[in-house]
């Protein structure tokens, strides 16, 4: 098992309780979606998995090695973590590509990390941007670009907070195909909280849904139930099969909201 996350407890600093009794397991070669409605601890718990917040209980392994334990110069070896907002200055992209290598340089950086951040903004297809500032890229080229980093600290699991929600949906799509391409290529494991849930159903192989806190269901996209997305969101849905693709539609229609317009007093 790639990792294992058991029994996550974690709690704000005025003692509300954020998480509860999070568990769950992720292969190889595999990338499973964290969803849930908003306030339901998605974010948090990248964040204890990553031990960039310290959970009340619980034990988060990559390759059975207890991570919450190490140091975070080495937790950064085993877990690339992309987080929902990024720093955006005159920083040019190679050298942001190369930061990924931090925790891996002693003084200054060696051939071999100058030799892997090349690598990567070539699989990732940034060469041409590689002297382009950050303040200059569109939404999907920074996204990429922090993929890119994240990559190259060679981690064994990516952990990955809302990677699409500023973008378009040609750029949601590609960043979600590129994902699943580089876990699938380089034998890691993923982990990605999405508000949509179809996106969701096209990219990742195991479905988590978070609901006040707890773990309300897991289960592969083909076996989502319209009961399991109602539950969770409180939207009645269908779940239908589109070419061969689950789709879920909410059954309810929006209505703008009507306003009554008070009668003017005449002089």
């Amino acid at each position: 098992m790639m990792l294992s996350v058991q029994d996550i407890r974690a709690e704000y600093r005025n003692g509300q309780l954020v998480l509860d009794n999070i568990g769950f397991s992720l292969d190889r070669g595999r990338t499973l979606a964290v969803l849930g409605p908003n306030g339901a601890g998605k974010t948090t718990l990248l964040r204890c998995i990553n031990g960039l917040m310290k959970p009340r209980h619980g034990v988060v392994r990559v390759e059975d090695i207890d991570v919450l334990n190490l140091h975070p110069n080495a937790i950064a070896h085993r877990l690339g973590y992309v987080a929902q907002r990024h720093e955006v200055g005159r920083v040019k992209v190679f050298d942001a590509v190369l930061l990924g290598r931090k925790p891996h340089m002693v003084w200054s950086p060696s051939r071999a990390d100058l030799s892997k951040v090349s690598g990567a903004l070539d699989r990732l297809g940034l060469r041409s941007l590689a002297l382009r500032y950050l303040d200059e890229l569109s939404g999907g080229e920074l996204q990429t670009v922090c993929i890119a980093r994240a990559l190259v600290q060679e981690p064994s699991v990516l952990l990955l907070d809302e990677p699409t929600s500023s973008l378009d949906l040609k750029n949601r799509l590609d960043i979600l195909a590129l994902i699943r391409r580089i876990v699938r290529e380089h034998r890691m494991a993923a982990v990605i909280t999405l508000h949509d849930i179809n996106l969701g159903l096209r990219f990742a192989d195991q479905l988590l849904f978070l609901k006040d806190g707890r773990v309300f269901a897991q289960v592969e996209p083909d076996a989502l139930k319209a009961e399991t997305v109602a539950a969770v969101y409180g939207v009645a849905v269908d779940v239908v099969r589109h070419d061969g693709q689950k789709v879920v539609i909410p059954r309810i229609s929006v209505e703008p909201p009507t306003f009554k317009q008070k009668n003017k007093e005449t002089p």
